[in-house]
């Protein structure tokens, strides 16, 4: 399939950073899939790009590295200069925190990064570590520093008030976080919503909002209440910064592409009927498994990437 290319494409500001966006995001986690042919995936990244998408999605641990990877040989030939270029790490500890950066940075072939985002903020405890004095959060610190990256966010997809005490913590520290990921859909409104704890509070503080889980990687549309299209623009239709979406195929693209290009605002009588929609399939969760499982906690199935627990707690556990 091939899609027609247009730079026209609707931008919004991240938050802050002052930086302009496009409204449609790339996600990284599909595009590394072994199931997914790596040249295929470097025509999705190029032919967003062609398309007017800047903003790209990634992970340190997204399929062992390999979104990663292969996102760093699309953006060669003059595409890393029309990006903003985005990944996290999960890294709790600073010494953790800065041997993923540098891998990830090794991996994308490049000496910077536009955004890097503490990954999987899901438990009480992980702001504290992050914090902590030899924690994840000085390891950013000083790569901003040194250049390595321009601007810090945090994600997270449990549940919105750990959202908030990572927002609380890191007020408590003197920090405003540039930019926050979180789960941003047409269930979301109707339980642990996102939406409606955590988003006010971002817009109030004028921070970046990444829209995530927008179609629940499929999840939404197996409830048969609601299109694809619907789903990704009740997201852009929030005052979301950019809405980021996984894409497996040329067809997946263009999908995005026709929703971001035939998105109109929505009235509240448009948006009440949509949520109507989904009211009953959406009261538990069940569609929205990443609230209620642990299904999407990589950092559960992989602890060891967080790293080792602060020195202290290593102490008191020795005793």
């Amino acid at each position: 399939m091939s899609i027609k290319t247009n730079s026209e494409m609707p931008k919004r500001r991240l938050g802050r950073t002052g930086i302009e966006v496009s409204l449609i995001g790339l996600g990284g986690w599909h595009l590394g899939f072994k199931s997914m042919d790596e040249e295929l995936s470097i025509r999705i990244i190029r032919s967003a790009i062609d398309n007017g998408i800047n903003f790209m999605d990634n992970c340190w641990d997204y399929n062992e590295g390999a979104s990663e990877i292969r996102m760093g040989k699309a953006l060669r030939d003059g595409y890393r200069e029309r990006a903003f270029v985005m990944t996290k790490i999960d890294g709790r500890t600073k010494q953790d925190a800065a041997k993923q950066l540098d891998e990830s940075l090794k991996r994308l072939k490049m000496d910077h990064v536009d955004l890097v985002q503490h990954h999987e903020i899901l438990r009480y405890e992980d702001p504290h570590r992050i914090f902590d004095e030899k924690g994840a959060h000085a390891a950013l610190l000083e790569a901003r520093d040194a250049g390595k990256i321009r601007y810090i966010g945090f994600t997270g997809h449990k549940d919105p008030r750990i959202h908030l005490y990572m927002l609380e913590i890191a007020a408590e520290n003197g920090f405003t976080f540039d930019t926050v990921q979180m789960p941003l859909n047409v269930m979301d409104a109707h339980y642990r919503s996102f939406e409606k704890m955590v988003l006010p509070k971002l817009v109030k503080q004028d921070i970046g909002v990444l829209a995530m889980k927008t179609l629940a990687n499929g999840m939404i549309l197996k409830s048969n209440t609601v299109s694809a299209i619907e789903c990704l623009q009740y997201a852009m239709n929030l005052p979301t910064s950019v809405v980021i979406t996984g894409c497996e195929s040329m067809e997946d693209l263009e999908q995005a592409l026709t929703a971001v290009r035939t998105f109109q605002p929505m009235s509240d009588e448009q948006v009440k009927n949509l949520l109507s929609k989904t009211a009953q399939a959406a009261a538990h969760g069940e569609f929205e498994l990443f609230k209620t499982t642990s299904v999407y906690d990589g950092t559960a199935t992989h602890p060891e990437w967080l790293g080792e627990e602060p020195p202290e707690v290593q102490r008191v556990m020795q005793t």
